[in-house]
This record gives C-alpha cells, structure tokens and sequence, in this order.
C-alpha cells in the first residue's frame, strides 16, 4: 500500500551542536538516609528520594550532535497520625539540611493541625489560598492544549479565547518557559534549540504559543523550538509578593488547599477544570484554621482563578512551577564529559511507614536514555 505524501512532515536536519550541563550539590548514597531521617525523629514517615544525573543526547545523520546533562533531586513523602495524612515534597540541585527541616517542619504543622474538629464545608463559592503543591497542578492544565499552537488553529485549546484577545489574565500573571532551571534539554526530539527563555503569559496577556515545526508548516507560523506535542517543558510561573507569615491573614475566611488531584477539563471551551480535593485541606475562619475538611469537588475556570479573581502570589520559589497563589470565590555549568550514550546513575531510597533506619532500603537505578536520530 502506497500512503499520500505527507505535506507538512518535518525532514531530517542539521540543528547545529549544544552542550550545556548543570551540576548540583546531591547527596552521596550513604549519606540519603540519615539526612532524611534525622529531622523526621518521631515521625511515621513514608516516601521515595530519588537523585543523581539525567542524561539526554540526541544526534542524526546530518551531523547534529546535541547533548544536555543536570543533577537534580526529589523527595515526595508523606507523614502519618493513624489514618490522617499530610503531603509534602522537596526538590531541587542543591540539598540543604536547614531547608529539609524546614520544609519537614510545615508538613508536620499540617499533620497537627488535622487532629482539630473536621469543618462541614456546603456548596457554594469560597475564597480560596493554594498552596504551592495545589498551584503546580492548577497551572499544569496548560500542557493540556491551552498553550499549544496546533489545538489553538483548530479550535481545541482552552486558550483560545486568549490567543485571540477575547479575554486576558490577571495583571499579576507571569508564566515563562525557562530551561535556564536546567531542569531539561532545550533542544526537542529533531534536535532544534529553543531560546533560554520563552514569554508565553506576560502580565496577562499571552504572549506566544507553542509552535512545533509541523505546525508551523501546516499553519505558516514561525516554530520557537517546541516539541511535537507542543507542551511545557519547563514551566515558570514568577513569584509575587505575598508573604507565607501573612497567607491565613490575607485570606481571612475561606478555604486553604494543600494538594489537588483528578484534574481535568470539564468545559475546555471556557477552560474551566473540575478536580478534587486532597490531604492536608482546611477551613479558615477570622485568618485562624479552624479545622480540616473532607475531601470535596471543585470546578473553576482558569479565567478567573488566573484571571479577575486572583488576588496574590506568595513569593516562594519551590520545587514547583510557581507558588501559592490566593484567589476569591540557577545552577552552575561543568565541562561537557562523556558520550551521548552515557548512563545515567539514580540512587533511589524508599522509606515504609513507621520505620527505623535499619529497615531502609537503598538502591542504585542505571538507565540508558534514547539517542534519537540515526
């Protein structure tokens, strides 16, 4: 069977040469469990550390050589009284012990403060503060199609309405695509090189989206690098001013999310998103958490959580796209070492509830990454 010619394929190219590799300060194997473990004294803690070096090459026929190289770490944990739970996660290129305690120590405010009397929340609207966790996964329904420059030419993004200036986002909104982090390679599958940094959302108003080379071929766009299917690779959302002491304060009576899980479009044509609830949720009452609530379902569009109803951002930078935000009803480069078909060395450590560190299993995890081309 003959297939038609395909109009818009992208051929093999030569996309040049890149090397770029950031380098962390990780901990060795031997040292993960009682850096973990020593600030948790007491606690019945469960969760998995996984650190080392991801590699990514890519090269091709043509002469293309492209090679990406960072040393990054995270921790997902939870921490347990009975049958009550609260999330936290800590990431980064550079473990510090204060920072660990520090984060550990917020977590465990959260699990204290679950053991108050559980608040009966009605349906309805509600002024809201989330927290970073709970943010990421909100702004992470943009790689759904709502940055993507494909699904905006044929009606399927859920930005649409933005793309064509219809409506626009708060003024306190700043979203890049920054592989300054080091946190993935700036070239794509073909090899080609995206800027450093890419404006998508600027004070509201978008900027540019996520153009493929197909599409750009298809749709005669100018390509910025983006990948086939055309989602963040690095999201960044910018930072406000909000300050962590003054979050309950500022939020006054409402609610106080920690995590978010089940999202999902429900209406993409107003880009409203439904989920729910998770962990460590609260009701605020007079600036004071009152007590937790159960888990509930929440629907909201983006045009208002992002948009007129956003009323801050906290200013910390995590191990998230971005911070809390309240709403109403940079690494150091090394010399390039090493072929594209290196191995990539992972030391991973899972911790099982309530145990002591004898009980803690370390292991190493090697892998090789996929050189594409031929």
């Amino acid at each position: 069977m003959v297939l038609p010619v395909d109009p818009n394929q992208v051929p093999i190219e030569n996309h040049g040469s890149s090397s770029e590799e950031f380098r962390g300060a990780l901990l060795a194997p031997e040292q993960v469990v009682p850096a973990v473990v020593g600030p948790a004294e007491g606690c019945d803690l469960a969760g998995l550390y996984a650190g080392g070096t991801v590699i990514r090459g890519n090269r091709n026929s043509k002469g293309q050589s492209h090679w990406f190289a960072t040393e990054t770490f995270f921790l997902d944990y939870s921490i347990y009284n009975g049958p009550q739970a609260a999330k936290g996660s800590y990431a980064g290129s550079n473990w510090n012990a204060g920072d660990w305690a520090a984060n550990l120590a917020r977590t465990k405010v959260l699990l204290a403060l679950l053991s108050k009397p559980q608040q009966d929340v009605k349906p309805g609207a509600y002024r809201t503060y989330l927290a970073p966790r709970a943010m990421a996964d909100l702004v992470g329904m943009m790689g759904w199609n709502a940055l993507s420059a494909a699904a905006w030419k044929q009606g399927r993004s859920p930005f649409k309405k933005l793309a064509e200036k219809e409506l626009r986002l708060s003024p306190l909104l700043h979203v890049d695509e920054n592989f300054g982090l080091g946190l993935t390679p700036r070239f794509n599958s073909l090899g080609e090189v995206s800027a450093s940094t890419l404006a998508l959302i600027n004070a509201g108003e978008l900027q540019t989206m996520l153009v493929s080379s197909r599409t750009a071929k298809e749709y005669a766009l100018a390509t910025n690098g983006a990948n086939e299917g055309e989602s963040p690779r690095a999201l960044d959302v910018r930072p406000g001013s909000l300050q962590e002491a003054d979050i309950l304060r500022e939020l006054g009576t409402g609610l106080y999310l920690s995590n978010l899980h089940y999202l999902n479009w429900s209406d993409p044509v107003s880009a409203r998103v439904t989920g729910m609830t998770r962990y460590a949720c609260f009701w605020v009452e007079g600036g004071e958490i009152a007590g937790p609530i159960k888990d509930l379902r929440w629907d909201e569009s983006l045009y208002d959580a992002l948009g007129g109803k956003l009323m801050a951002f906290d200013g910390a930078r995590r191990d998230r796209p971005g911070g809390g935000h309240l709403f109403p009803a940079r690494p150091r480069r090394l010399a390039h070492a090493g072929r594209a078909n290196r191995r990539v060395h992972v030391h991973a450590v899972g911790v099982e509830r309530g145990c002591r560190c004898e009980r803690l299993q370390t292991r190493l995890c090697e892998r090789s990454e996929a050189i594409h081309g031929s």
